[in-house]
């Protein structure tokens, strides 16, 4: 983990936000490369669960909502975590994250009270209890609330989903671990709406197809896992729940991913909506798979990376104490080429700055001419570039440059007229 984090600052995926004036606990910037990594999840995200399927639609719903919605939801009551300090070092925890004594000094632990989750704020120029808003805490309501208005415009049927993806603030007791638990981060959510006859079905179907993803990403079964949530684990809303976990290099292990549940009808019928078909009127079951950004980002990320002691190469020059080699899948990498002349020579400068013109209209480039081949080389495994294309002298002449795998390390001459296919052939692999 701390290879990692050091790695994310180092090479601007992650930075701890304003840190010129000491960072904020549980809040993040994400840099230039850590922006590419998250649009590509993202992206690949919508292409599967909403570009790819003729059952669901997208959303975008502000951030900021009537706060009548959080009370219809049940939020304003039951969106809460109980709260213990330290009467000694005055420490804060979860109460179901510790035991009896503090476990940063062995203190005693005050009495649990309840501490409010959600961000309040203010909405217009008049700061009383008739302005109070709040961030939202979850992007789901502001899909129910639009349940009927997208029934009405666009022509759907049960079942259909409805899918968001969009900023949520939790003012958690104890963000840590990184990005794992953070007070303002992003969530990939999908409402799919059911027969209630039909629930169990889809739910099942649900659980299966967010696995599925992850596999498919190249994450390993061994460190990926479905759990099913106890009766008393489960949320106010919730007939079923499963956990799909990955083990992560930090106390207890085994922690969430996302969450897959079915809601019932409880929102619903919180927001006073129903359905009718050509039969009957009901209000439907809603099966919730619910994905955050950052926490598939850490995953990803730390599947991902691998250190070589030694280095991948024997040669004098390249061989290190260590190596570090970002091996992401292709579709998640930031950078997908990187353009390197082998010298600062004006005649494989130039035809370097001209594939590079190219190529950058169809795929994510870097252009990068200081420091050796060998170092630019690992500089582009350390963020997880998949190929490399390096310009030498004889490309002047035979019109072809080299082409160097990530992972294999194999390289291969290309011919510059026919890198466009031969890269859009390498990115379906």
């Amino acid at each position: 983990m701390d290879k990692l984090i050091s790695l994310a600052k180092r090479k601007g995926f992650i930075f701890p936000t304003a840190e010129k004036y000491g960072g904020l606990q549980g809040f993040w910037d994400w840099g230039p490369l850590g922006v590419e990594l998250k649009n590509n999840i993202k992206k690949e995200w919508w292409k599967k669960f909403v570009q790819q399927r003729a059952d669901v639609v997208g959303l975008d719903s502000a951030i900021i909502t009537n706060p009548t919605v959080w009370a219809k939801s049940g939020h304003l009551d039951k969106f809460k975590d109980s709260l213990v300090e330290c009467k000694q070092c005055h420490l804060r925890f979860k109460e179901d994250e510790v035991k009896d004594k503090c476990p940063s000094c062995g203190g005693e632990l005050t009495p649990a009270k309840q501490f409010d989750t959600m961000f309040k704020t203010h909405a217009g120029p008049v700061e009383d209890s008739a302005s109070e808003v709040y961030l939202r805490p979850e992007t789901a309501q502001n899909i129910f609330v639009n349940f009927e208005n997208i029934l009405n415009t666009s022509r759907v049927k049960v079942p259909f989903g409805i899918a968001q993806i969009g900023k949520a603030f939790r003012n958690e007791i104890t963000p840590g671990n990184f990005i794992f638990r953070s007070r303002e981060f992003e969530q990939m959510e999908l409402e799919f709406f059911v027969d209630p006859k039909e629930d169990k079905k889809w739910f099942d179907y649900w659980v299966e197809e967010s696995y599925n993803w992850f596999i498919d990403f190249g994450i390993s079964k061994d460190n990926l896992r479905k759990r099913p949530q106890d009766k008393k684990e489960l949320a106010h809303y919730a007939k079923e729940t499963v956990d799909l976990e990955y083990n992560f290099p930090f106390e207890p292990g085994w922690n969430e991913l996302i969450g897959i549940a079915n809601r019932t009808d409880y929102d619903l019928k919180a927001h006073g909506f129903s359905y009718k078909d050509d039969k009957s009127e009901y209000v439907p079951y809603v099966i919730e798979p619910s994905f955050g950004v950052e926490r598939p980002a850490l995953m990803f990320l730390l599947e991902a990376l691998q250190s070589v002691e030694g280095g991948r190469t024997k040669t004098t020059q390249s061989t290190k104490e260590e190596e570090l080699v970002l091996k992401l899948d292709k579709r998640l990498a930031p950078i997908k080429i990187a353009i390197l002349p082998l010298t600062k020579k004006e005649g494989p400068v130039n035809l370097a700055k001209q594939i590079f013109d190219q190529l950058k209209l169809n795929f994510a480039c870097q252009y990068d001419e200081v420091a050796s081949i060998g170092r630019r080389y690992r500089r582009q495994d350390e963020i997880g570039t998949p190929y490399c294309l390096t310009v030498d002298f004889d490309s002047l002449n035979d019109k072809q440059v080299t082409v160097r795998d990530r992972d294999t390390m194999k390289q291969e001459r290309v011919a510059v007229a026919e890198l466009s296919a031969y890269f859009q052939d390498k990115f379906k692999e």
